[in-house]
């Protein structure tokens, strides 16, 4: 019994090792040849053909309550004139990497731990290895460039409509003024404030390629075990995102000094 419980309680770490071993393979992978450059193109596409839809509409409502929020906050303190400069921060900083990898996530990720899960079962992954070709290198690694990429322009989708969206609610609900929400961009944003949101939007798309491919490509027990792939693998990439958030944001807090009004 004690041993049992004693492999239950290691379990976790056992599969963070494994999971921490499949990242170096395809760290590895990245520079083998020949690039898969066909399936790269073809897995890029897919992802956004799933993702952009979603990501706009969602975009909508982060800048339209961020812009809520924090217009209703600041006007408390009367320095309505810093709306959009908050506004534009927590878009750019927050708002628009996270919605952006959550939907990386749950669309794009499900889709290849589904399909990595498939050929699994269908021990389509150990007929390649036999044949001496290396499925993380055919399958993995173009997969994981394809959602790195998707998630930096989509990124830049969600901060583009999140401040027009915030621009409009705060303008029509609040009664805001146009010129002083433009003016105050400047006052407490700066460059950096958008290479840390790209920094993070590359960050998060990888974490959901990887452990999508990491449980799709250990899928067991035939198509039961494939949905439960998809599900952990979706479960298991909110938590590393809103962890690596914490941790980006950190970082960027201590090398980055804030601007000041």
């Amino acid at each position: 019994m004690a041993t049992t419980v004693t492999s239950r309680a290691l379990a976790p770490i056992g599969v963070a090792g494994n999971l921490f071993a499949f990242a170096l393979d395809v760290a590895r992978g990245l520079f083998r040849r020949p690039f898969q450059l066909r399936e790269f193109l073809q897995q890029s596409w897919f992802i956004a053909s799933v993702t952009i839809i979603p990501t706009a509409l969602v975009a909508i409502p982060f800048g339209a309550v961020i812009a809520l929020q924090v217009g209703g906050l600041i006007k408390q303190f009367g320095a309505q004139s810093f709306t959009g400069s908050a506004s534009v921060l927590a878009v750019i900083q927050q708002a628009a990497p996270i919605g952006t990898a959550l939907l990386i996530a749950g669309a794009g990720g499900s889709a290849i731990a589904a399909d990595l899960g498939a050929r699994k079962i269908r021990e389509e992954l150990d007929a390649m290895m036999v044949l001496g070709i290396d499925p993380i290198q055919r399958l993995v690694v173009p997969r994981v460039l394809a959602c790195m990429l998707v998630a930096f322009f989509l990124n830049g989708l969600v901060s583009v409509v999140g401040v027009v969206g915030g621009y409009v609610f705060n303008v029509v609900l609040q009664d805001g003024t146009p010129g002083a929400y433009l003016a105050s961009f400047t006052a407490l944003a700066q460059l950096p404030d958008l290479w840390v949101g790209l920094i993070k939007a590359l960050v998060f798309g990888l974490i959901a390629a990887i452990v999508a491919s990491y449980k799709g490509m250990n899928a067991a027990g035939g198509p039961k075990g494939v949905g439960d792939a998809v599900n952990e693998s979706v479960v298991i990439t909110f938590l590393l995102l809103f962890v690596a958030n914490f941790v980006l944001s950190m970082i960027y807090l201590q090398v980055v000094p804030p601007k000041t009004g």
